[in-house]
């Protein structure tokens, strides 16, 4: 069964190129961060009105492994996926693929972890996914891989399966 995915398009310009030529490592991370806000418009817009307000969807960490170098006007495409939600974890995984005659091909595989939280005065507290958001990714739900681990950042009652 294929895993369903939220496909977000770039092409690559030469600001986001280095004297060499090859894209800097770096945008490979800012892409993932445009998907993750393309999916939000496209698929929960009511999550960028508690933004506005005092939600915070908070990147506690980043990673991506590069498989192939990209160079200006390259187009590709990432597909963001979530691999698990519980709580006010979400964990999405980031296929980058490079337009070429013949299909796609796979340059580089990235994930992300975002807490749900809640500004509150000067500090975050832990909250609950909201629903429309937590409804949107489940439709982009990867395999499941076991049971999600827990950590001192989730909060006591998040109810989000």
């Amino acid at each position: 069964m294929t895993t369903p995915v939220f496909t977000h398009r770039h092409v690559v310009t030469f600001e986001e190129t280095n004297v060499v030529g090859n894209v800097y490592f770096a945008r490979h991370i800012a892409w993932q961060g445009s998907c993750r806000e393309m999916f939000l418009r496209d698929n929960a817009p009511g999550t960028l009105v508690e933004i506005a307000a005092d939600l915070r969807l908070v990147t506690v960490s980043v990673a991506c492994d590069y498989f192939q170098e990209l160079r200006a006007f390259d187009e590709i495409e990432l597909g963001m996926s979530l691999v698990e939600q519980t709580g006010n974890r979400i964990l999405l995984s980031f296929d980058y693929r490079l337009a070429r005659r013949d299909g796609w091909q796979q340059v580089a595989r990235g994930r992300q972890e975002i807490r749900s939280m809640r500004q509150r005065g000067d500090t975050m507290v832990p909250c609950p996914i909201p629903d429309e958001l937590a409804t949107a990714l489940r439709a982009y739900r990867a395999s499941s891989g076991g049971p999600p681990a827990r950590s001192p950042l989730d909060p006591v009652n998040a109810t989000n399966p």
